[in-house]
Protein backbone atom coordinates (compact mmCIF):
# COMPACT_ATOMS: atom_id res chain seq x y z
CA UNK A 1 0.00 0.00 0.00
CA UNK A 2 0.99 3.62 -0.53
CA UNK A 3 0.83 5.60 2.71
CA UNK A 4 0.08 9.33 2.58
CA UNK A 5 -0.19 11.82 5.42
CA UNK A 6 -0.98 15.50 5.76
CA UNK A 7 -1.85 17.91 8.54
CA UNK A 8 -5.42 17.99 7.23
CA UNK A 9 -7.42 17.16 4.12
CA UNK A 10 -5.27 19.16 1.69
CA UNK A 11 -3.08 16.11 1.19
CA UNK A 12 -6.07 14.42 -0.38
CA UNK A 13 -5.18 16.41 -3.49
CA UNK A 14 -2.00 14.32 -3.53
CA UNK A 15 -3.95 11.10 -2.96
CA UNK A 16 -6.30 11.98 -5.80
CA UNK A 17 -3.41 12.78 -8.14
CA UNK A 18 -1.76 9.44 -7.27
CA UNK A 19 -5.03 7.64 -7.97
CA UNK A 20 -5.14 9.24 -11.40
CA UNK A 21 -1.48 8.85 -12.39
CA UNK A 22 -0.75 5.56 -10.59
CA UNK A 23 -4.00 3.57 -10.81
CA UNK A 24 -4.28 0.14 -9.27
CA UNK A 25 -2.41 0.82 -6.03
CA UNK A 26 -4.36 0.85 -2.75
CA UNK A 27 -3.81 3.95 -0.61
CA UNK A 28 -3.90 4.48 3.13
CA UNK A 29 -4.34 8.15 4.02
CA UNK A 30 -4.09 9.92 7.35
CA UNK A 31 -5.17 13.53 7.82
CA UNK A 32 -4.28 15.05 11.19
CA UNK A 33 -7.35 17.28 11.37
CA UNK A 34 -7.19 17.56 15.16
CA UNK A 35 -3.77 19.23 15.04
CA UNK A 36 -4.01 21.18 11.80
CA UNK A 37 -2.38 23.37 10.65
CA UNK A 38 1.23 22.24 11.08
CA UNK A 39 2.50 25.45 9.52
CA UNK A 40 2.11 27.46 12.72
CA UNK A 41 3.82 24.87 14.94
CA UNK A 42 7.46 24.47 15.97
CA UNK A 43 9.86 22.29 14.01
CA UNK A 44 10.09 19.87 16.93
CA UNK A 45 6.32 19.47 17.11
CA UNK A 46 6.04 18.92 13.35
CA UNK A 47 8.72 16.21 13.47
CA UNK A 48 7.02 14.48 16.41
CA UNK A 49 3.65 14.50 14.64
CA UNK A 50 5.22 13.27 11.39
CA UNK A 51 6.93 10.31 13.10
CA UNK A 52 3.66 9.31 14.76
CA UNK A 53 1.82 9.62 11.45
CA UNK A 54 4.38 7.47 9.64
CA UNK A 55 4.26 4.80 12.34
CA UNK A 56 0.48 4.67 12.01
CA UNK A 57 0.68 4.24 8.23
CA UNK A 58 3.26 1.47 8.54
CA UNK A 59 0.94 -0.25 11.01
CA UNK A 60 -1.75 -0.15 8.32
CA UNK A 61 0.52 -1.91 5.84
CA UNK A 62 2.17 0.98 3.99
CA UNK A 63 5.33 0.03 2.06
CA UNK A 64 6.04 3.59 0.90
CA UNK A 65 5.22 6.94 2.48
CA UNK A 66 4.38 10.20 0.79
CA UNK A 67 4.64 13.30 2.97
CA UNK A 68 1.75 15.28 1.48
CA UNK A 69 2.41 18.34 3.61
CA UNK A 70 4.98 20.99 2.76
CA UNK A 71 5.48 21.96 6.41
CA UNK A 72 6.17 18.35 7.38
CA UNK A 73 8.32 17.79 4.30
CA UNK A 74 10.52 20.77 5.12
CA UNK A 75 10.94 19.74 8.76
CA UNK A 76 10.74 15.96 8.97
CA UNK A 77 11.84 14.30 5.72
CA UNK A 78 15.39 13.53 6.85
CA UNK A 79 14.16 12.19 10.19
CA UNK A 80 11.67 9.83 8.56
CA UNK A 81 14.21 8.58 6.03
CA UNK A 82 16.69 7.79 8.78
CA UNK A 83 14.08 6.13 10.98
CA UNK A 84 12.08 3.98 8.55
CA UNK A 85 13.52 1.43 6.06
CA UNK A 86 11.07 2.20 3.27
CA UNK A 87 10.95 4.83 0.50
CA UNK A 88 9.83 8.25 1.76
CA UNK A 89 8.73 10.74 -0.89
CA UNK A 90 7.89 14.39 -0.30
CA UNK A 91 6.20 17.17 -2.22
CA UNK A 92 9.01 19.73 -2.34
CA UNK A 93 11.66 18.12 -4.56
CA UNK A 94 9.32 17.30 -7.49
CA UNK A 95 7.91 20.83 -7.41
CA UNK A 96 11.41 22.36 -7.42
CA UNK A 97 12.45 20.16 -10.36
CA UNK A 98 9.39 21.33 -12.27
CA UNK A 99 10.12 24.99 -11.51
CA UNK A 100 13.66 24.65 -12.81
CA UNK A 101 12.41 23.09 -16.03
CA UNK A 102 9.68 25.63 -16.85
CA UNK A 103 10.73 29.08 -15.58
CA UNK A 104 12.22 31.27 -18.29
CA UNK A 105 12.91 34.48 -16.38
CA UNK A 106 14.37 32.91 -13.23
CA UNK A 107 11.98 34.97 -11.13
CA UNK A 108 9.98 32.52 -9.02
CA UNK A 109 7.33 32.98 -6.33
CA UNK A 110 6.46 30.61 -3.51
CA UNK A 111 3.41 30.70 -1.27
CA UNK A 112 3.14 28.44 1.75
CA UNK A 113 2.58 28.17 5.47
CA UNK A 114 4.72 30.08 7.94
CA UNK A 115 6.77 26.95 8.68
CA UNK A 116 7.48 26.23 5.03
CA UNK A 117 8.41 29.81 4.20
CA UNK A 118 10.52 30.20 7.37
CA UNK A 119 12.46 27.04 6.51
CA UNK A 120 13.64 28.60 3.24
CA UNK A 121 13.54 25.13 1.71
CA UNK A 122 12.27 26.21 -1.71
CA UNK A 123 14.76 29.05 -2.05
CA UNK A 124 17.60 26.73 -1.01
CA UNK A 125 16.62 23.90 -3.36
CA UNK A 126 16.01 26.17 -6.35
CA UNK A 127 19.28 28.04 -5.89
CA UNK A 128 21.18 24.77 -5.57
CA UNK A 129 20.31 24.23 -9.22
CA UNK A 130 20.06 27.85 -10.38
CA UNK A 131 22.23 30.05 -8.12
CA UNK A 132 21.43 33.29 -9.96
CA UNK A 133 17.66 32.92 -9.83
CA UNK A 134 15.52 35.12 -7.60
CA UNK A 135 12.94 33.48 -5.35
CA UNK A 136 10.26 35.52 -3.60
CA UNK A 137 8.30 33.82 -0.82
CA UNK A 138 5.10 34.79 0.94
CA UNK A 139 3.58 33.11 3.99
CA UNK A 140 -0.19 32.75 3.65
CA UNK A 141 -1.34 31.41 7.05
CA UNK A 142 -5.05 32.10 6.53
CA UNK A 143 -5.46 29.95 3.44
CA UNK A 144 -5.40 26.52 5.10
CA UNK A 145 -8.28 27.24 7.53
CA UNK A 146 -10.24 28.85 4.69
CA UNK A 147 -9.87 25.70 2.60
CA UNK A 148 -10.69 23.45 5.56
CA UNK A 149 -13.91 25.45 6.03
CA UNK A 150 -14.67 25.09 2.30
CA UNK A 151 -14.61 28.85 1.75
CA UNK A 152 -13.43 28.19 -1.78
CA UNK A 153 -15.40 30.94 -3.50
CA UNK A 154 -16.19 33.35 -0.70
CA UNK A 155 -15.64 37.07 -1.10
CA UNK A 156 -13.47 37.06 2.02
CA UNK A 157 -11.18 34.42 0.52
CA UNK A 158 -10.78 36.42 -2.67
CA UNK A 159 -9.91 39.55 -0.70
CA UNK A 160 -7.30 37.71 1.39
CA UNK A 161 -5.76 36.14 -1.72
CA UNK A 162 -5.51 39.51 -3.40
CA UNK A 163 -3.67 40.86 -0.36
CA UNK A 164 -1.27 37.91 -0.24
CA UNK A 165 -0.57 37.73 -3.97
CA UNK A 166 -0.17 41.41 -4.82
CA UNK A 167 3.48 41.68 -3.65
CA UNK A 168 4.41 38.63 -5.74
CA UNK A 169 2.66 39.93 -8.80
CA UNK A 170 4.61 43.18 -8.47
CA UNK A 171 7.85 41.14 -8.62
CA UNK A 172 7.06 40.07 -12.20
CA UNK A 173 7.46 36.37 -11.46
CA UNK A 174 6.73 33.90 -14.24
CA UNK A 175 6.27 30.83 -12.01
CA UNK A 176 4.41 30.43 -8.71
CA UNK A 177 4.79 27.36 -6.50
CA UNK A 178 1.68 26.40 -4.57
CA UNK A 179 3.75 25.39 -1.55
CA UNK A 180 0.93 23.75 0.39
CA UNK A 181 -1.25 20.87 -0.76
CA UNK A 182 -4.36 22.79 0.28
CA UNK A 183 -3.65 25.54 -2.23
CA UNK A 184 -4.58 23.68 -5.46
CA UNK A 185 -8.17 23.90 -4.23
CA UNK A 186 -7.81 27.67 -4.64
CA UNK A 187 -5.99 27.61 -7.98
CA UNK A 188 -9.15 28.81 -9.77
CA UNK A 189 -8.80 32.01 -7.74
CA UNK A 190 -5.01 32.24 -7.64
CA UNK A 191 -4.48 31.92 -11.40
CA UNK A 192 -6.59 34.92 -12.45
CA UNK A 193 -5.04 37.09 -9.74
CA UNK A 194 -1.52 36.29 -10.89
CA UNK A 195 -2.22 36.67 -14.59
CA UNK A 196 -1.83 34.49 -17.65
CA UNK A 197 1.94 34.83 -17.83
CA UNK A 198 2.44 33.19 -14.42
CA UNK A 199 2.55 29.39 -14.43
CA UNK A 200 1.25 27.66 -11.30
CA UNK A 201 3.18 24.64 -10.01
CA UNK A 202 0.94 22.11 -8.23
CA UNK A 203 3.11 19.90 -6.00
CA UNK A 204 0.32 17.31 -5.80
CA UNK A 205 0.61 16.56 -9.50
CA UNK A 206 4.40 16.70 -9.48
CA UNK A 207 4.85 14.20 -6.63
CA UNK A 208 2.36 11.82 -8.27
CA UNK A 209 4.31 12.05 -11.53
CA UNK A 210 7.54 11.40 -9.63
CA UNK A 211 6.02 8.33 -8.00
CA UNK A 212 4.92 7.03 -11.38
CA UNK A 213 8.50 7.31 -12.65
CA UNK A 214 9.82 5.52 -9.56
CA UNK A 215 7.37 2.66 -10.00
CA UNK A 216 8.12 2.31 -13.69
CA UNK A 217 11.71 1.38 -12.88
CA UNK A 218 11.09 -0.80 -9.82
CA UNK A 219 9.00 -3.95 -10.41
CA UNK A 220 9.64 -5.32 -6.91
CA UNK A 221 8.28 -2.14 -5.33
CA UNK A 222 5.27 -2.28 -7.64
CA UNK A 223 4.56 -5.81 -6.46
CA UNK A 224 4.79 -4.88 -2.78
CA UNK A 225 2.62 -1.79 -3.11
CA UNK A 226 -0.23 -3.44 -4.94
CA UNK A 227 -1.30 -5.41 -1.89
CA UNK A 228 -3.47 -8.48 -2.05
CA UNK A 229 -7.14 -7.63 -2.00
CA UNK A 230 -6.53 -4.37 -0.16
CA UNK A 231 -8.73 -1.35 -0.71
CA UNK A 232 -7.89 2.29 -0.09
CA UNK A 233 -8.58 3.59 3.42
CA UNK A 234 -8.91 7.14 4.68
CA UNK A 235 -8.28 8.01 8.33
CA UNK A 236 -8.48 11.33 10.14
CA UNK A 237 -7.86 12.42 13.71
CA UNK A 238 -11.11 14.38 13.78
CA UNK A 239 -14.26 14.52 11.65
CA UNK A 240 -16.43 17.52 10.89
CA UNK A 241 -19.13 18.05 8.29
CA UNK A 242 -16.90 20.44 6.35
CA UNK A 243 -14.09 17.88 6.26
CA UNK A 244 -16.40 15.18 4.93
CA UNK A 245 -17.77 17.52 2.27
CA UNK A 246 -14.31 18.69 1.24
CA UNK A 247 -13.03 15.12 0.91
CA UNK A 248 -16.00 14.28 -1.33
CA UNK A 249 -15.32 17.40 -3.39
CA UNK A 250 -11.64 16.53 -3.92
CA UNK A 251 -12.32 12.96 -5.04
CA UNK A 252 -15.59 13.61 -6.83
CA UNK A 253 -17.23 10.75 -4.95
CA UNK A 254 -18.25 9.91 -1.38
CA UNK A 255 -15.22 9.10 0.80
CA UNK A 256 -15.60 7.05 3.95
CA UNK A 257 -13.51 8.67 6.67
CA UNK A 258 -12.59 6.79 9.84
CA UNK A 259 -11.60 8.66 12.99
CA UNK A 260 -8.53 7.36 14.81
CA UNK A 261 -6.27 8.60 17.57
CA UNK A 262 -2.61 8.77 16.53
Amino acid sequence: MIGIFDSGVGGMTVARAIEQLCPGYPLVYFGDIARTPYGSKSRETIISCSVANAEFLLGQGAELIVIACNSAASAATDTLRRRFPIPVLEVITPAVDRVVSVSRSGRVGVIGTRATVASGIYEHRIRQQRPAWQVFSKACPLLVPLVEERWLNRRETKMILRRYLHPLRMRNIDTLVLGCTHYPLLSHLIGPRMGRRTRLIDSSIEVAAGLRRLLAGNPELRRRLRGRGRESSFFVSDITDSVVQLADTIFGRPIQLEKVHV
